[in-house]
């Protein structure tokens, strides 16, 4: 189950749901009827239900969500599951609340990051880490796509450290960039070969700052080099106000959903995140795959993959001018770049592997189930 059914988290789902063994467990996708993978998923033979109450922003409503928890638990009733797994912060909320109150057998839900980040008012953060501590009381499982997420939901006493995993999740795998695919790249964005070109795939949504970015690629002052931002979003407009702000119009692009991703990266000369929280970012690991240096904000899991000068540059959240000097380095120095980015790939060869994840995640239900039995045995 997930609230965003698209790219990055939604991706990870449909990919979970692809690994396991249809032996051991059959998959049915729960989420809002706006996402842009239910072809994927249908033409894959995968069961889905699109959900017409639950949103896919982050916005609350009490009505709104009261009959997004109803609609959930007819469904979840009429599909007699044995195990619910909720993705991300509103579905994870919502689907743990209807599945505990149907007795669904287990519970897992996967954090991908936190809801709450230090730039959260203190009040805020409090209230938002409370949440998720009481919801982890009928969380019978927690996975994390990252280690750091993992020990950071232990210290923060979310997760008990004997329910929580970090699975390191497959990815769809990008052919390297060649001469040939840069320039069909180049020519798919409308670009010319010489140019520099920074990219970036994320949704326009404050989670992803596209402020940040437009003020770091602002700072860098370079008439010969581009920025690409490929995704669509809730701050699509504020961010295109910000762009003629700064005189950007004809160098900063938005080019909104994509289904070319694939085709596009070999364009870009350096991949830059300015998320100011993350869980471990799949379009960051696509741009390592496809061989893009890779320049990201040192948020949750990302530095475990973007491991400052060995496989990428990491910079301050939430720091414009520190994300600037990270692409200026890349830019300015390319033999180092292509040094990052030949040891990035290798590495994210090595380490995300499908058939590690469907095992992975058969065993984690396993679990679940076996815990899930316990507790109730325990009359808790």
């Amino acid at each position: 189950m997930n609230a965003n059914f698209t790219a990055g988290a939604g991706g990870i789902t449909l990919r979970e749901a692809l690994t396991l063994d249809p032996d051991a467990f059959s998959s049915t996708i729960l989420a809002p009827r706006d996402g842009t993978l239910f072809g994927r998923a249908e033409e894959a033979g995968l069961d889905v239900v699109r959900l017409e109450r639950m949103g896919s922003g982050r916005r609350v409503s009490p009505s709104s969500e009261l009959a997004a928890v109803r609609e959930l638990m007819g469904h979840l009733r009429a599909g007699r599951f044995d195990v619910v797994h909720t993705h991300g912060g509103k579905s994870g909320v919502l689907g743990r609340l209807a599945a505990r109150r149907l007795g669904v057998r287990a519970i897992v839900h996967t954090l991908h990051g936190f809801p709450f980040h230090e730039f959260h008012s203190p009040l805020t953060r409090t209230a938002l880490c409370t949440i998720e501590r009481r919801l982890g009381r009928i969380t019978d499982y927690f996975v994390t796509d990252g280690t750091f997420v993992a020990s950071e939901a232990i210290r923060l006493k979310i997760a008990p450290p004997d329910r929580i995993r970090a699975l390191i999740s497959s990815i769809d795998m990008v052919p390297p960039v060649t001469s040939a695919r840069r320039r069909e790249a180049r020519r798919l964005l409308g670009l010319p070969e010489e140019a520099q070109v920074v990219g970036t795939v994320a949704r326009l949504a404050e989670q992803k700052s596209p402020h940040d970015m437009v003020e770091a690629f602002a700072a860098l002052t370079r008439p010969n080099t581009f920025m690409v931002w490929v995704g669509g979003g809730e701050l699509r407009r504020k961010t295109e106000q910000l762009i003629h702000a700064k005189g950007l119009g004809d160098r900063f692009l938005l080019l909104g959903e994509r289904n070319d991703v694939a085709q596009l990266l070999p364009g870009f000369d350096v991949f830059a995140l300015s998320s100011r929280w993350e869980g471990l970012p799949c379009s960051v690991l696509e741009a390592m795959t496809c061989g893009v240096p890779v320049v990201a904000s040192a948020v949750n899991s990302v530095p475990e993959i973007v491991i400052a000068g060995r496989t990428g540059i990491v910079t301050r959240p939430k720091d414009p001018q520190s994300l600037a000097r990270g692409l200026a380095y890349m830019l300015d120095h390319p033999h180092d770049a292509a040094r990052m980015a030949a040891a990035a790939r290798e590495q994210i060869a090595e380490q995300f592997q499908p058939d590690r994840m469907g095992e992975e995640l058969r065993d984690i239900y396993e679990t679940a189930l076996r815990l899930a039995a316990k507790r109730r045995t325990n009359g808790q």
